[in-house]
């Protein structure tokens, strides 16, 4: 199973329509007044010309250099797009937002940014969305056909015999050498240049410092920023946070309990009404879903004519209904529902709202490809076959849900070409103060690490939401989005810790 940190689904679903108004590369480009840049400092000067687009919006092009080490390897292209502010007589400034991902586009969010933002804030920011490096229209990574990607979701993440482990194995060395194959640079698409990127984007911007709200994913892009330059950031919000003090299979791992903490939260929700198709009491409910679970294995359920619903598939859209409560639960008890007599049409109806596959089966984004990509360049270390054999035990011991299936989601990492190991977690920074915001029972970004993230950013402030799903700001709760906007918009940070409640 793929890693599960994604942008909040009520943001994406207007994403895969967006992706067929894009204008071609072609009608945008950066300039300097030297002309193309060459050094850093000529990069930090671009000028950028912005061009109409989406009726109300401007759309234009970043360079950024392929490798910050070495400029001479060339320049990738980031696309940018701007919502201009209401009231740019009083506006505060600029605010940069990325959704989450990894691989998720940072266009397609802030073009819905009337649907994320309230009036106050669009009134006195600019909000500015881009696509980082590899990802949407920014010199995206390219690795699978879309055949070829609904075979790796179909595939089996749960290797449980030898044979099978070979297949898994065989499967991802093919994965990494197309992705090799077919982008060019490959190991220059990582967050640490992208937050690098972020930096170039804020001096061709005019701003002194960097105004951001990262969702998912977008909170360790938003870190990695402070990290490496803790005197530019300004007023930060980071919702559904990543934690920086955690390797990546502790990520694994804690996100694996996340999962299964949040399906046992719908199962007890599920219980209240009368049309719940799961078992009393929650053993026998959980034991309900690993057995639809083992017998989609030996039997996938029925789907399309080309495409039944796999044991893998299965897993994905029992996830990925839980990232929010109103609706995800209501088609996962269709789904589950459904399951018990074979049908998997609502588990293949959720897969494909997850992955952005449209009904003519096409990825509508790169998404697949890219987080596939960026995971393995970010994490800290590319764990062996054997060693991840030997932690499966755990996966599996601490999340017997999800467990089994994330045990695996590291394993291709190990055969990137010339990939290294990269610097230990992160485990302090000194920088202006920062909202934090964490959902308890946030299944894809476990709550846990919003407490890692406060302990790593100094004076920074933690909002907590009592609630189920995927991050916290407009979800429902007054407290929250107060909290927030009042930042933003002062700079006041709430004196304390604060938690607060959906519907209040």
């Amino acid at each position: 199973m793929h890693r599960l940190t994604k942008v909040p689904k009520k943001w994406r679903f207007f994403a895969i329509f967006l992706v067929f108004l894009l204008i071609p590369s072609s009608f945008l480009y950066s300039q300097t007044s030297g002309g193309l840049p060459n050094t850093l400092g000529q990069y930090e000067r671009q000028k950028l010309v912005w061009v109409d687009c989406y009726e109300y919006f401007q759309c234009t092009d970043l360079s950024v250099p392929i490798d910050y080490a070495a400029l001479a390897t060339g320049r990738f292209s980031i696309r940018v797009i701007r919502y201009r502010a209401n009231n740019q007589k009083n506006k505060i400034g600029t605010l940069v937002i990325n959704p989450g991902g990894p691989g998720a586009s940072g266009v397609n969010f802030a073009h819905n940014a009337e649907a994320i933002f309230s009036p106050a804030i669009l009134s006195r920011y600019d909000v500015v969305g881009f696509d980082p490096r590899g990802v949407g229209d920014s010199s995206a990574i390219h690795c699978l056909t879309d055949k070829e990607t609904d075979a790796s979701y179909a595939a089996d993440s749960k290797p449980d015999s030898p044979t099978k482990l070979a297949t898994l194995v065989k499967e991802m060395k093919s994965y990494v050498a197309k992705c090799e194959a077919f982008t060019p640079n490959i190991l220059h698409f990582g967050t640490s240049d992208s937050a690098r990127d972020m930096d170039l984007l804020r001096s061709a911007l005019g701003e002194k410092k960097l105004n951001y709200l990262g969702v998912s994913y977008g909170t360790y892009l938003g870190t990695l920023y402070a990290s490496l330059f803790p005197s530019k950031v300004g007023r930060m919000v980071l919702d559904g946070a990543v934690s920086p003090r955690s390797t990546t299979e502790e990520q694994n791992i804690s996100q694996a309990v996340g999962f299964d903490f949040a399906l046992r939260a719908f199962i007890d929700d599920c219980y209240k009404s009368t049309d719940c198709p799961l078992t009393k009491p929650l053993t026998m409910g959980i034991s309900e879903v690993i057995s639809l679970f083992a017998q989609a294995a030996r039997q996938p359920f029925l789907g399309t004519a080309d495409r039944p619903v796999t044991e893998s598939m299965a897993v994905l859209g029992v996830a990925s209904s839980l990232y929010d409560r109103d609706s995800g639960w209501p088609q996962l008890k269709a789904a589950l529902a459904e399951a018990k007599v074979g049908n998997g049409s609502t588990l293949l109806r959720l897969d494909d709202q997850y992955t952005q596959r449209n009904s003519k089966g096409v990825y509508v984004t790169n998404e697949t490809d890219a987080a596939f990509v960026i995971d393995c360049l970010d994490s800290q270390r590319n764990l062996s076959t054997s060693e991840i054999i030997r932690s499966a035990g755990q996966f599996a011991s601490r999340a017997p849900i999800f467990g089994p299936y994330l045990a695996y989601s590291g394993l291709a990492c190990q055969f990137f070409t010339g990939l290294k190991a990269k610097d230990k977690p992160i485990t302090s920074i000194s920088t202006a103060p920062i909202v934090i915001v964490g959902t308890t029972r946030d299944p894809a970004t476990p709550y846990q690490w919003a407490l890692d993230l406060q302990k790593t950013l100094r004076g920074s402030r933690l909002v907590t939401l009592e609630g189920d799903g995927h991050t916290g700001y407009g979800r429902g709760s007054l407290c929250v989005d107060d909290t927030v906007n009042k930042y933003l918009l002062s700079g006041s940070i709430p004196k304390a810790n604060l938690t607060c409640k959906v519907n209040s």
